[in-house]
């Protein structure tokens, strides 16, 4: 399964101040070369939101994409699939409740916006706001304006009620994103959710497969203090302490594919069926999440990190928004 399985970019730390320290003068150029990098290494596909970037800066990931796009010759550009999420936010209403929405998120990009996708849930909270806002995307992709449509953070049983709902209007549901690491397993080690997206077609993407840089053993690949600065720290210095068994396993996985941490942890998700896409800053990380396409690991690897996975005594904090 994990030959057919690709790797694609998040673009969620592109004008995360809170974070991720976000500064344009730091950072805009180092963004645009590694989007470069990630192209020009065969990565294809790239994700978004409208609700990226924090404070002033909120949109500011869909619109550095748009720009980094723009500078692409268009035949490199056509071969790119450019996704973004929807945020359902309480002011969102009815059938064209996204329809400004989406307008902007494809004024931001330049005019591309191949998938579009339902960013949360609201089944659990509002769970009459989220039908008429599916129809609405819906209407988009028969309307040809989005190529395919996606959702975000659903469990199987409400998977299998969108896919069904979109079906009867000839709309097939293209991807599903949920948060799934070594750190956050249960979505694939759990089988459910995994077997539903390969009964209904739907392709299964992987958020946060590196765990916001848990998993890329930082201290041990020249990246220095193994905590980093911010609210991040604070994860860390709970987390890490507490992960080094399942650290040390992916050390030894690694070092016998000649290969990174990170790229162990991808190629896990990869394993399970899941299109993992880490969030890349640096022509270096882009670099090592194209490096992990060069290899797979076999069914005795992953059944080791399954174990050392499910046998760690914390996770990675679960989304609110995901329904069941």
């Amino acid at each position: 399964m994990a030959q057919s399985v690709s790797i694609g970019v998040g673009t969620w730390a592109w004008g995360n101040q809170f974070l991720w320290g976000y500064r344009p003068d730091l950072h805009d150029a180092a963004l645009e070369a590694t989007f470069q990098r990630a192209v020009a290494l065969g990565l294809r596909f790239f994700d978004t939101a409208d609700s990226y970037g924090t404070g002033r800066f909120t949109g500011r990931s869909e619109l550095l994409l748009g720009r980094f796009l723009q500078a692409l010759p268009p035949q490199q550009r056509d071969q790119l699939c450019v996704a973004t999420k929807l945020a359902p936010f309480p002011w969102r209403l009815g059938r064209r409740g996204y329809h400004r929405a989406f307008e902007a998120s494809r004024q931001r990009l330049g005019g591309r916006l191949d998938r579009v996708q339902l960013h949360w849930s609201t089944a659990r909270y509002a769970p009459w706001q989220e039908g008429p806002l599916l129809e609405g995307l819906a209407d988009l992709v028969a309307a040809g304006e989005a190529e395919s449509l996606g959702v975000s953070n659903m469990g199987p049983r409400r998977l299998r009620q969108v896919q069904q709902r979109l079906a009867q209007r000839g709309v097939h549901l293209a991807s599903l994103q949920v948060q799934v690491s070594l750190l956050a397993p249960e979505a694939v080690t759990g089988g459910e959710l995994g077997a539903c997206c390969r009964e209904l077609g739907v392709d299964l993407i992987a958020y946060s497969p590196l765990a916001l840089g848990l998993l890329v053993d930082r201290a041990r690949t020249g990246g220095g203090t193994d905590v980093p600065p911010g609210p991040r720290g604070l994860l860390f210095r709970r987390l890490r302490p507490k992960i080094e068994p399942l650290l040390a396993l992916m050390r030894e996985i690694a070092a016998g594919h000649g290969a990174q941490v990170s790229e162990v942890a991808l190629n896990w998700c990869r394993a399970h069926g899941a299109m993992p896409i880490p969030g890349l800053r640096s022509p270096e990380q882009a670099d090592s999440a194209a490096a992990a396409l060069a290899w797979q690991m076999n069914e005795q690897e992953r059944l080791a990190l399954d174990r050392r996975a499910l046998d760690l005594p914390v996770r990675m904090p679960a989304n609110p928004f995901l329904s069941d």
